[in-house]
């Protein structure tokens, strides 16, 4: 069973994803084959499980990158376990809530301010006279300094 013997064709089949995706994967690092005499890819059943967490972590909005760091803290890159799940799903989480912390934050301020970048012309004055958000950087000012309140309001509860 712990042999690659499963084919491109069989392993897509039973993900639910094209051929090209588990290439693409491959090529990510995400998931690895070996090719047989043929030169044929052939995979491992556990890449199956591989192939569920990228795919559950995609529909919450991880990233491929976030992902493949996640399968490369893992002991020798090894397919997650049930307890490695729960730990990945758990860091996830948490990143997801401080996502939503700040989407939260740009939808409020969204109508009025953009933070200063600036689409306010009218209440600028009041928020940012003399523009004086340019000596703490470039773009939308006010959102980022939210943003990193929010992660360390996180962080501080976690």
């Amino acid at each position: 069973m712990s042999e690659a013997t499963w084919s491109v064709g069989r392993v897509a089949k039973r993900c639910g994803v094209n051929v090209s995706t588990l290439h693409f994967y491959e090529q990510k690092g995400l998931i690895k084959s070996w090719r047989n005499s043929g030169n044929q890819r052939r995979y491992k059943p556990e890449v199956l499980r591989r192939i569920a967490v990228i795919k559950a972590a995609q529909k919450v909005g991880i990233s491929l990158e976030e992902v493949k760091q996640a399968f490369l803290s893992l002991p020798d890159n090894r397919t997650p376990t049930m307890d490695d799940w729960q730990q990945l799903s758990k860091d996830w989480q948490q990143m997801l809530d401080a996502r939503i912390a700040y989407l939260q934050t740009l939808r409020d301020y969204l109508t009025g301010c953009i933070g200063c970048g600036c689409l306010s012309m009218s209440k600028c004055p009041l928020y940012n006279p003399d523009d004086k958000l340019a000596q703490q950087g470039c773009g939308a000012v006010i959102l980022e300094q939210a943003e990193q309140r929010s992660l360390a309001d996180k962080s501080n509860t976690a």
